[in-house]
């Protein structure tokens, strides 16, 4: 039963996550890796409030206001290009989450 990975991009630079699920695609695709993705999510809106003293709540910054951009890519078997794509050095504005599923045959109760 092959496996599934599915990798989890997330930055606030739209741009350089583009580029690097833009070049792991095309990395995948040179290989003959199966692959599905990438599939962008909607991105997520954070407002973070910003005290000006740690004992006095009321006196605040303006919010900080910050976006997440999310990306998803799922290979289908490759486990060592699955590997070495999770294991690879990323900008540091890119984190990556790393999730892996077993695919069952149809018919299995499991």
């Amino acid at each position: 039963m092959p496996f599934v990975t599915k990798l989890t991009f997330q930055s606030g630079d739209r741009q350089v996550l583009d580029d690097v699920v833009d070049e792991i695609k095309a990395s995948a695709a040179r290989k003959g890796v199966e692959h599905k993705g990438p599939h962008p999510q909607p991105p997520d809106d954070f407002r973070v409030p910003q005290s000006k003293t740690l004992t006095d709540d009321h006196n605040r910054f303006d919010a900080w206001n910050y976006t997440v951009y999310t990306r998803t890519v799922e290979i289908v078997g490759h486990d060592e290009f699955a590997r070495s794509i999770a294991g690879r050095d990323l900008p540091d504005s890119v984190s990556v989450e790393v999730e892996v599923d077993q695919q069952h045959g149809l018919g299995r109760g499991n």
